[in-house]
């Protein structure tokens, strides 16, 4: 059993040390993920910030947890895209001729997406502080926006799988990230949620990406989180598992 995970460890050491190369040697995948959401941020704060109303003076710092969360909603199709490639081209059935553990193969994509975004999420970050972000958080609640978005980012990357196996076309393959891209602006990412039509408004605060987006910014504000960091982690946890269980199935079936 031992060897197994160990075996199991190295092979996936490899896929992920295969598909980094990939994105080291084309960098304007990370660049095009970070420019949509720093436009958007900058678009926010210097032209429509003024004439939103979100109860504070600073609006980057109630901007950028959706900022983040469209990133990382943006970053992920290009897992979903890659294994489409790899699969389209039959790159996956090379791979399982070989003796290593199967599963290594979509782990592999699955922890460079996780990479990939933390680099992103880092890139905006720094942009937000040139533009006045601030923060009074300490270590820990930073650690644990940290926690938050990478939970976030597994989640989604296992939705993608499921599309990058599923999709018969490249545009089918990256066309699902779409609406996730989109779900941030019917949530409080952008505006209070008091400020919406009550149809409206009952689906933004039973949606994830309010909950996540509220627990992020309590916790880089300094202010009590509340219920709302269970919600976020229960929403985070639920997708994972439920994405990691089909995206399992469809990677037997297919392969």
């Amino acid at each position: 059993m031992e060897a197994a995970k160990k075996h199991f460890f190295s092979d996936m050491g490899v896929m992920l040390g295969r598909s980094m190369r990939h994105i080291t040697r084309s960098m304007d995948t990370i660049i095009t993920v970070c420019i949509t959401p720093i436009a958007m941020m900058l678009l926010f704060v210097y032209v429509l910030g003024g004439a939103i109303q979100t109860g504070t003076d600073n609006y980057v710092n109630y901007l950028l947890p959706g900022i983040l969360l469209i990133a990382i909603a943006s970053g992920i199709s290009y897992t979903a895209y890659r294994l489409f490639l790899d699969k389209q081209r039959g790159i996956i059935e090379r791979f399982h001729s070989m003796p290593i553990a199967r599963s290594s193969v979509l782990w592999g994509h699955v922890l460079t997406s996780v990479v990939s975004n933390v680099i992103s999420v880092v890139v905006i970050i720094l942009v937000a502080l040139i533009m006045g972000f601030r923060s009074s958080a300490g270590l820990l609640p930073w650690l644990a926006v940290a926690g938050i978005l990478i939970l976030f980012t597994l989640a989604l990357t296992w939705v993608a799988a499921i599309a990058g196996l599923s999709a018969n076309s490249v545009e089918g393959a990256s066309a699902f990230s779409y609406p996730l891209i989109f779900l941030p602006f019917i949530s409080s990412a952008f505006v209070p949620t008091e400020s919406m039509p009550s149809v409206v408004r009952a689906f933004a605060e039973n949606q994830p990406v309010t909950s996540i987006v509220e627990a992020i910014r309590a916790l880089l504000s300094g202010q009590p989180v509340g219920n709302d960091i269970w919600v976020a982690l229960a929403w985070c946890v639920g997708i994972l598992f439920v994405a990691y269980f089909f995206a399992m199935r469809v990677y037997k079936k297919r392969m």
